[in-house]
């Protein structure tokens, strides 16, 4: 997490799932109370939203023995108006020591069957248009464009449940 800080997540402006969880629980992770709370909230998230216009969420870590590099998040539905323009099904961070060895594409190729499993035939994948290599993880995934909203791209990927 303090290489995500360190790059300049978790500030007031940081409107993202990780930019929110660094400002909640940032200088807090070494106390192992708080870092079981944090658990908690995020394997109940999947079940019951903490807050009233959230949709379930399951967070998946991705790691390599004890080292954490990083996370994937997949909506059950985008109910909400955020969601279906701009948030989409799926969320992802690689932290930056581990940046451009595949792991984004790893994570988000694994996690279609689980998505495929919550009967999502098709997921929304978005990324801000100058993130290039958010967009390339998203495309060698099967991610077929759709189009461009305020600074965002839009693709969807089949997570291969068949079609009914």
């Amino acid at each position: 997490m303090e290489e995500f800080r360190a790059e300049g997540r978790g500030g007031p402006a940081d409107d993202t799932t990780l930019g929110d969880t660094l400002r909640e629980y940032g200088d807090k992770w070494h106390d192992p109370a708080v870092f079981e709370r944090y658990v908690a909230e995020v394997l109940a998230a999947a079940e019951q939203p903490a807050e009233p216009l959230a949709v379930p969420v399951t967070t998946l870590w991705y790691v390599d023995g004890d080292d954490y590099l990083g996370r994937i998040a997949i909506r059950h539905t985008i109910a909400t108006r955020f969601l279906r323009e701009y948030g989409g099904h799926i969320g992802y961070d690689v932290r930056p020591t581990a940046r451009r060895r595949g792991h984004a594409t790893e994570m988000l190729r694994a996690c279609l069957p689980y998505a495929a499993g919550l009967g999502l035939e098709s997921v929304l994948v978005t990324c801000d248009t100058d993130n290039t290599g958010s967009r390339k993880v998203i495309e060698a995934s099967g991610g077929v464009f759709e189009d461009e909203r305020r600074g965002k791209l839009r693709y969807w990927i089949r997570t291969g449940l068949p079609r009914v």
